[in-house]
């Protein structure tokens, strides 16, 4: 819902009374002539797209008695999972390492009789080994199969999708004028209502984002899955906001 503050300032440079005191903290009052009020309106703009493209992370965990024994496996295994994504048509530029590790599993402190554990050092008794990629979907309705492939390979690890908008520009303009629209269209009602005529804008600062709909994903999990259907995966649509806090000059 919009908020809107209504405000009145002198020529002598009196400080403009707003309902919003946050707003007025955040923006400082401009010089109107004398006998004019400044009103500051907020208001919001949305446009609503079908996305066309998704991030998601596709990995390997694995585990060894030595940090090496677990690291080669992983590395032969993520050697798969990523050829399996070039086989689907994932250009290179389009997976990106976000993550390598290796760490110590320790074992589990021994529980006394008394109920108390065991104290000392921690004893390793194995290594876990990590790599994940980041990875950009553009053809959405591949996706499915796609992450069919990658645990097929030997991917244990698949979290996402993140939804969004390849040239957010056309759709962050659209909501940009229906949020100046919108603010016009009240500072108009305001000056009606008070008697007095829009003279200008003296100023406009903006904000705003996507917001994604509810999507429906199913991650799979690390299992033999050959005779499984690809996994569901619908992209909705997102709407992106922008949110505009603009000053009008009214007049009489």
């Amino acid at each position: 819902m919009n908020r809107l503050s209504l405000t009145a300032a002198a020529a002598l440079g009196a400080l403009a009374i707003s309902a919003a005191p946050a707003l007025a903290q955040q923006m400082p009052v401009p010089a109107i002539e004398a006998g004019h009020t400044l009103l500051t309106v907020m208001a919001e703009g949305s446009s609503t797209r079908e996305p066309d493209l998704a991030n998601y992370t596709a990995g390997v965990t694995t585990q060894g008695t030595t940090a090496s024994e677990a690291l080669s496996a992983n590395s032969a295994q993520m050697s798969q999972v990523i050829a399996a994504l070039k086989r689907a048509g994932i250009a290179d530029k389009d997976v990106q390492t976000s993550n390598l590790s290796v760490n110590p599993v320790y074992a589990r402190p021994k529980r006394l009789p008394d109920g108390s554990y065991e104290e000392g050092p921690q004893r390793i008794v194995g290594y876990q080994a990590n790599n994940s990629v980041s990875v950009r979907q553009r053809k959405l309705g591949d996706m499915g199969k796609v992450i069919d492939a990658l645990v097929n390979a030997g991917a244990n690890q698949v979290n996402g999708p993140n939804f969004t908008l390849a040239e957010p520009q056309a759709a962050q303009d659209e909501a940009r004028a229906e949020a100046m629209k919108s603010a016009r269209a009240r500072a108009e009602l305001y000056a009606r209502a008070s008697g007095l005529r829009v003279a200008r804008i003296v100023s406009i600062s903006e904000s705003g984002g996507y917001v994604p709909q509810p999507v429906m994903y199913v991650r799979k999990a690390a299992m033999d899955s050959a005779a499984a259907p690809a996994p569901p995966v619908a992209a909705g649509e997102l709407e992106m906001t922008v949110n505009v806090t603009v000053q009008f000059e009214l007049a009489p």
